[in-house]
């Protein structure tokens, strides 16, 4: 079947939608549409069967549902109507929400229901649990859909004949008032479903320290307390904030701009505070940060499990600055250090890694020189897995990953998928050829044919699709909060097998065997070249695609051609 997707940006549910549905055999166009004429062009250009729009801010307009069926996912139960539904979820501490998929009609979120289905509410940030167990939600729902509608036999329900869910009815879009923190009044739990429930987007709008911000993401502090409101120390590039009663670490930070001034770019809190900040703490998370209940707020941490050590990180957006790079460095080396025989890098929920960091380049005083330290960084901790030979190393990939991102899961001996992430193979997209020793890992992964072929097409990759062309060594089905668990007993099992010390061996001789035909270092030189040609030039695409990105502005150059794995 002819299906188009139309979503006002190509997020993960809507690249997940499309890979699932382009896996199940229909032919899938995507057409990110901010408007309602852009809708109308792309029903135009491609005459689809039927249109299913993932997340779609604008009004379809009535020529074209009129004429065909369009499905809306809506982040809402049956009954739920208004375009912050997650929003007021978290905010109202809910424990299940759904997604209902229905069709678009005169009044948003009122058409028949052709499909929905629930999820529990984790207490994570709105963003996480968007990409988790809503869009497990959301996929199960539309397949349904489309399965219905290919039947020709199917009639959606109207919502006055469903049961509505407790909870569910028609409410406005959330605004900074009700999301606005009272520091003196609100207890810590308060505070952070506050922040969950803006996370990424649109934030919470404060006052700190002469200047108006949004803030972004929320961790509870144990022990640091101090006058409500008050900065307390930093840590990790985030700030610690008294609450009524406690304190929360703020990661990130995105300064409020005026009219006619362009967005800032989202930053970690010490940077965006820089010159502000006066002279607290900082308070230093230890190499190997715990991992548990209780224990400091790091981004980076650490446990150890029997023979098997797990360093996990949930760095914001998946985005990896210099500093990100090099502190992850130092706790991958004093991992190795530790008497296990397999090492899981990853393991956590949500984004894996999505390689350097854009908005802190962006805002840098020399983007140039700052994308040069952050892809150097970057290929220091993939030289780092790549030269791990007394241990097995697993990345396990709970969430999405891009570019460097993915690059970083490969220079592991295997990747481990959740059932439910999507990956990005390629570079192309952001202008630039791509380091990481991605022209080393991704051939010897998936082959030279197949690697310039997903660098060329710069498509999404399901994980069944990474499992069965090489990418991935396996999938692990499982809710986002088990996927933990579930690496870690398969690690277990695999650190205790025969197999696992017989590919051990064969991992030393293999890295051998590597430097004397293929240098690491030749490897690193070669892309490094071609990105600090990119870098280095003003007129580049890369420099107007990262201000895009980075400051939510269009793009208005295309993209690089793609470049080949021969051009290594």
């Amino acid at each position: 079947m002819r299906i188009l997707l139309i979503a006002s940006a190509d997020n993960g549910l809507t690249q997940r939608v499309h890979v699932e549905l382009r896996g199940r055999g229909h032919a899938v166009a995507v057409e990110v549409t901010p408007t309602g004429r852009d809708v109308v062009r792309a029903v135009d250009r491609h005459d689809p069967e039927l249109i299913v729009a993932p997340m779609l801010r604008t009004v379809v307009p009535r020529e074209v549902w009129t004429a065909r069926t369009c499905l809306i996912v809506h982040p809402g139960p049956v009954g739920d109507r208004g375009p912050s539904s997650l929003d007021w979820a978290i905010h109202e501490d809910a424990t299940e929400w759904g997604v209902t998929v229905l069709q678009a009609e005169e009044e948003m979120d009122s058409g028949p229901v052709w499909a929905t289905a629930a999820f529990p509410v984790a207490r994570v940030g709105k963003s996480d649990l968007y990409r988790g167990e809503l869009a497990d939600a959301a996929l199960d729902a539309v397949l349904t859909a489309v399965e219905r509608f290919a039947t020709g036999r199917h009639s959606p329900a109207g919502q006055s004949t469903l049961a509505a869910v407790p909870g569910a009815r028609t409410r406005p879009p959330m605004r900074q008032d009700t999301r606005r923190i009272s520091w003196t009044d609100d207890p810590t739990e308060t505070v952070l479903r506050k922040l969950r429930a803006a996370d990424s987007q649109p934030g919470v709008r404060d006052e700190l320290l002469g200047g108006e911000w949004f803030l972004h993401g929320g961790h509870p502090e144990f022990r640091l307390r101090g006058r409500p409101g008050e900065l307390l120390a930093t840590r990790a590039g985030a700030v610690c904030r008294a609450t009524a009663d406690g304190a929360v670490w703020i990661p990130e930070l995105r300064a409020r701009t005026g009219p006619g001034v362009p967005r800032a770019c989202k930053l970690p809190a010490v940077l965006a505070l820089a010159g502000r900040l006066p002279r607290i703490p900082r308070s230093s998370a230890p190499r190997l940060c715990p991992a548990g209940d209780g224990a400091p707020w790091s981004d980076i941490r650490y446990r150890e499990d029997g023979p098997v050590g797990t360093l996990s990180f949930t760095f914001p957006g998946g985005a990896m600055s210099t500093g990100h790079c090099r502190r992850l460095l130092d706790a991958y080396r004093a991992a190795c250090e530790r008497p296990t025989s397999v090492l899981v890098l990853g393991g956590d929920r949500d984004f894996f890694s999505n390689g350097i960091h854009l908005g802190v380049i962006e805002a840098a005083p020399d983007p140039a020189a700052e994308s040069w330290s952050n892809i150097n960084a970057m290929n220091d901790l993939v030289e780092a897995v790549l030269t791990t030979t007394d241990r097995l190393v697993v990345a396990a990939i709970g969430g999405n990953a891009a570019a460097g991102g993915v690059m970083l899961a490969l220079a592991a001996d295997e990747v481990w998928c959740r059932s439910g992430s999507v990956l990005n193979p390629h570079y192309r997209l952001m202008g630039l050829y791509g380091s990481e020793y991605w022209t080393y890992s991704l051939p010897r992964r998936v082959g030279a044919a197949a690697a310039e072929r997903l660098t060329r097409e710069a498509l999404p990759v399901g994980a069944g699709q990474a499992r069965d062309t090489g990418l991935a060594d396996r999938v692990i089905e499982c809710a986002p909060a088990r996927f933990r668990s579930e690496v870690t007993r398969l690690a277990q099992r695999w650190a205790d097998s025969s197999g696992a010390r017989s590919r051990l061996v064969a991992k030393k001789a293999e890295s051998e065997r590597r430097e004397s035909v293929t240098p690491l270092a030749a490897v690193r030189e070669r892309e490094l070249a071609h990105m600090r040609r990119i870098f280095y030039d003003p007129t580049a695409p890369y420099h107007a695609l990262r201000r895009a990105f980075a400051r939510k502005e269009p793009a208005t150059v295309p993209p690089a051609p793609p470049a080949g794995v021969a051009d290594s």
